[in-house]
């Protein structure tokens, strides 16, 4: 074994050996749309006398924190994004208005000295004076109002506040307070001043306001002495408080006083049956549509087929341990992205076997020594170093797309972008590294060198021989082909247009809830009793296995448990399975910036292609790019399905699908240019089409098959993520050949080919005998 076969099988078996461990001693990070819970995010305002900025911000997730602490949620993740972000998940919470209520509260907490009693209602109730004192409402008095002195104590001299059951009662409970240092004394000399007004009047009275609204005004009891007061630092909050009541109520005091006011913008609570379904239906889709691939491939190639299917398994086992280490959140869409990676993987292998099988079949054509025929390791070792240029290549541009995902992505779709990443980078150690070192140990076997046929090399394939059969010149069409293009086109923009988009709540704002019943509830009889609870505008339909979704404007907690107690008297015991609430303005954020990704994505893609092709040919690529979104935009436009963001995922793999396919043909067709730069443009281009397309076939089948299998057993959550790909990809490989190659003719015109060096190593031993034989027919990418 040579130096260099000797360093992959130490790397690919370190890389292994590393990924076992990892993914025996961790387990992956589920996101909530996993595991079940709600996350909450907030945006911080500015106050009166704070800005709301990151330090703001900062101090504003530390206060909330230890709100969430004391609410006793088990593994809560808390973090700031932005200047003025703030995301809250709550593992296990299904009902999100207790949590909501109590992290999102400003916890202004303020003691003021009662100036006496009133029944008025002037338009300064509630306002503070230039003095400082104010006028609310009294909590043990229906329609009295208590006048208030200036503030004389902040929740800051607050040091600990417990929930306790009330000793006297035994049926109440109230809140400990321990003061700190000078608040103590504070608290001392407002209770001593109150002691010294008479029995039963208001001026007895101190008041305990809580964001406005005042908790407790409790009376000094007798044997306090005037102007001497409460001392030992401490008192009690009561106010007829339930176990729950006190326990939030002593939360929000122990946390202090947010430094500024906070804004839900977007609610998304999962039911943990729906996260556990999920798992198990994307994990049967993984296995399932793994293994028709590898039977597919297996089939194709053989040998080198079987040794692939290894490479893949140990694909899953390396992007799994890679997501573990970093310590990645496995959301829903990533795992919809870990399981697309696959065909990114198979895609890899493809191009490497077809470079193999063209080498091998070049060699045999040209009857050479005997030796060509039946020595396997030359063919394999070209295939893999010309396949790298293409690989590459591909796999940047929908790393581009993955990118674009990460940064411009909120949520679960945010897991998207990761786990694609990962398995976009991971696919390429598979094919050029693990399935390598598995293809060399096989042809090094007596075995298999006395029977080449079992590699799966030494035949041309069905597409290659129908191809050889028929010798199509497609690209001279290709005026009639770009026509075509353009009225699908106008066909697309046509339902974009009349049907217009149906956007989801996360680009206009709203609230999505589906609940799932004890009993099959009529999707008409669910929507009027969604009306009769007071909310006749509400847009209710069937979703799933019999689930109803409601979708709504602006809906708050309280009112979507009114709509949940309705539908309990159709459908019996009723259940949140999702919950989404986006706050207008981020919905207008959230639509810019799916824009601007899609604006980023195109331009990203032109500038990469520009720098690697000619102009014209990243012009082609770019044009045939936009022509699929728009097709797959118009399909979803005319069928009605929602614009969303995991379609926004899928329409940004789409893009880099899309490019992945059309650069094979390009890198195709800029090695055959640098050889012949006088040969005809149409000619070589029609030649590059026709040796890659069984590239794309195979890479295609291999793709829709895990696709097919998301798309029938993913669930309602990827079925439409599954079907906007499954036309991304059919289109795709279409546009490739009827799109991309013909505008880039068109463009091209008679330019002769730029003058290029070759590239170091590109005349070496290595070139296929038909480069030997100085024939105008490619066979491979430049490496």
């Amino acid at each position: 074994m040579s130096r260099a076969p000797m360093w992959r099988a130490i790397v690919a078996l370190g890389v292994i050996a590393a990924s076992l461990f990892f993914a025996l001693t961790q387990s992956a990070r589920l996101g909530l749309d996993l595991r079940g819970g709600t996350q909450i995010v907030l945006e911080t305002k500015d106050s009166p006398v704070v800005k709301a900025d990151a330090e703001s911000t900062q101090r504003a997730l530390e206060v909330l924190r230890q709100r969430v602490d004391a609410l006793g949620v088990s593994e809560p993740s808390l973090y700031r994004s932005g200047q003025q972000r703030i995301f809250v998940e709550l593992p296990g919470v299904q009902d999100p208005r207790e949590a909501a209520e109590v992290i999102g509260r400003t916890a202004q907490l303020t003691v003021h000295p009662v100036r006496g009693a009133t029944d008025r209602q002037d338009a300064n109730k509630g306002k503070a004076a230039e003095d400082g004192s104010r006028i609310l409402a009294d909590p043990d008095q229906k329609g009295a109002f208590l006048e208030l002195g200036p503030t004389v104590l902040t929740g800051e001299g607050v040091k600990d506040a417990e929930a306790v059951l009330d000793q006297r009662t035994m049926s109440g409970w109230m809140v400990n307070l321990a003061f700190r240092g000078q608040a103590g004394k504070d608290w001392a000399r407002v209770t001593g001043a109150a002691a010294c007004a008479p029995q039963g009047a208001p001026e007895r009275r101190v008041a305990i306001v809580l964001d406005g609204k005042v908790l407790s005004a409790p009376a000094v009891n007798p044997d306090v002495a005037c102007d001497v007061g409460i001392s030992g630092g401490s008192t009690q909050i009561t106010g007829g408080f339930g176990r729950e009541e006190a326990r939030d109520l002593a939360a929000l005091v122990k946390g202090g006083a947010l430094p500024v006011p906070v804004q839900v913008v977007e609610q998304r609570t999962v039911g943990p049956t729906l996260g556990a379904d999920a798992i198990a239906a994307s994990t049967q889709a993984a296995v399932i549509g793994l293994a028709l691939t590898g039977l597919f491939i297996l089939v194709v190639y053989r040998l080198l087929g079987a040794l692939a299917t290894i490479a893949l398994a140990l694909y899953g086992l390396i992007s799994y341990a890679v997501l573990v280490a970093l310590g990645a959140t496995l959301t829903l869409p990533g795992l919809a992205g870990f399981v697309l990676a696959i065909g990114m993987a198979v895609d890899a292998n493809v191009l490497v076997f077809e470079r193999a099988r063209e080498e091998y079949l070049g060699a045999r054509a040209l009857k050479s020594a005997p030796s060509a025929s039946a020595h396997l390791g030359k063919p394999l070792r070209i295939g893999f170093g010309k396949a790298w240029s293409a690989v590459v290549d591909s796999n940047v541009t929908t790393l581009l797309a993955a990118g674009l995902l990460f940064f411009f992505a909120t949520g679960p779709v945010k897991g998207f972008g990761v786990t694609l990443s990962i398995g976009v980078l991971v696919s390429m150690i598979s094919a050029l590294v693990i399935t390598r070192v598995l293809a060399d140990f096989a042809i090094r076997r007596r075995f298999v060198r006395e029977r080449p046929g079992l590699t799966g090399i030494t035949s041309h394939g069905r597409v290659r021989a129908w191809l050889a059969r028929r010798k199509p010149r497609l690209v001279r069409h290709r005026r009639r082909w770009l026509g075509v293009s353009s009225l699908l086109i106008v066909v697309a923009v046509a339902g974009i247009g009349l049907r217009g988009l149906e956007f989801g709540v996360e680009f206009t704002g709203g609230r999505l809830v589906e609940y799932s019943t004890s009993r099959p509830v009529d999707v008409d009889a669910a929507r009027t009793a969604v009306a009769d609870a007071g909310f006749p505008r509400a847009v209710v339909q069937e979703s799933g296995d019999g689930d109803i979704s409601v979708r709504t404007g602006e809906l708050s907690n309280d009112q979507q448990h009114t709509i949940r107690t309705a539908l309990a008297k159709e459908g019996g015991e009723v259940t949140v399975e999702r919950d989404e609430l986006i706050g207008p303005s981020l919905g207008d954020e959230l639509r810019r910036q799916a824009l601007i990704a899609l604006g980023i994505a195109v331009a990203t893609q032109l500038i990469y292609l520009s720098v690697r092709f000619r102009w014209t040919f990243a012009a082609a690529a770019v044009s045939a790019m936009v022509h699929d979104v728009l097709l797959v935009v118009g399909l979803f436009a005319w069928l009605g399905k929602p614009v969303d963001s995991v379609f926004l995922a899928a329409l940004l793999t789409v893009i880099g699908y899309s490019v992945n396919d059309t650069v094979v043909v390009f890198d195709r067709v800029r090695e055959a240019r640098r050889r012949d730069p006088a040969a005809d443009l149409e000619t070589t281009a029609n030649e590059a089409v026709v040796q890659t397309l069984p590239r794309t076939v195979n890479t295609g089948m291999g793709a829709l098959f895990i696709l097919a299998a998301l798309a029938v057993l993913g669930g309602d959550s990827l079925a439409d993520f599954s079907v906007a790909l499954i036309a991304g990809v059919v289109i795709g490989m279409a546009s490739t050949v009827f799109t991309a190659v013909p505008i880039a003719v068109q463009l091209e015109g008679g330019r002769p080919a730029p003058p290029v060096r070759p590239k170091r190593g590109e005349d070496s031993g290595a070139r296929s005998p038909l480069e030997r034989r100085g024939r105008a027919r490619d066979s491979g990418a430049v490496v």
